[in-house]
């Protein structure tokens, strides 16, 4: 059972989102908040298994929030659901940690769905966030970063852009899981990016996938 937690100040939303990830088999919502400063205490309290913020809510923001439940609790999962494509919105929340960014105009099924792969692992973008991060982590005349990459490593690189999952890459390549986190690891260093999420974003943007 997915445990969640809902932040969003605005109550019908907030009610028809839980309404429908309730009705589902595989979803329990623990928790609803109606702005940050609540939100981190839902999330820090009830430990659930993802946490579902708006970005633009008062007392504290979706960002601060994320940021804060982040420092207590490094491995929260943190999704963010939001009407703003901003660049000053969508940074920030990648940067504080958020795994997942999905606006609200995303279907009620497309939310649960991406719950499911974030849980599992798998970051999920809107198509206009990942396009606004290939643009900023373009570095013109300069050599290519993963030229750096083992052969591995390159293998490794191209599962995650395909949504898999350490597990999954594992039992791909028959590696054990801790060989597969020391490549990632290794992919993050030489790539010069900070997590996963980025990690993919290059290898698309390099026209490696």
């Amino acid at each position: 059972m997915i445990r969640i937690v809902v932040a969003d100040d605005h109550e019908m939303v907030r009610i028809g989102v839980v309404a429908y990830l309730s009705a589902q088999a595989d979803m329990e919502v623990v928790g609803e908040a109606a702005d940050g400063v609540e939100a981190v205490e839902k999330a820090l309290a009830l430990r659930p298994d993802i946490v579902l913020l708006d970005n633009v809510m008062p007392n504290m923001t979706g960002v601060e929030a994320a940021t804060d439940i982040l420092k207590q609790w490094p491995e929260a999962k943190i999704m963010m659901v939001t009407s703003f494509l901003d660049d000053d919105k969508v940074y920030p929340a990648l940067e504080a940690g958020a795994v997942s960014y999905l606006l609200k105009t995303s279907n009620a099924k497309q939310i649960a769905d991406a719950i499911r792969r974030t849980v599992n692992g798998e970051s999920v973008l809107e198509p206009e966030v990942t396009a606004k991060m290939m643009q900023r982590l373009r570095r013109p005349n300069t050599t290519a970063l993963h030229d750096e990459l083992t052969e591995r490593e390159m293998e490794v690189l191209l599962l995650l852009a395909q949504g898999k999952t350490n597990q999954h890459i594992a039992d791909e390549l028959f590696i054990g899981i801790k060989t597969v986190k020391t490549h990632v690891s290794n992919i993050l260093s030489k790539l010069d990016v900070q997590d996963r999420t980025q990690a993919v974003v290059y290898a698309f943007q390099q026209g490696l996938v």
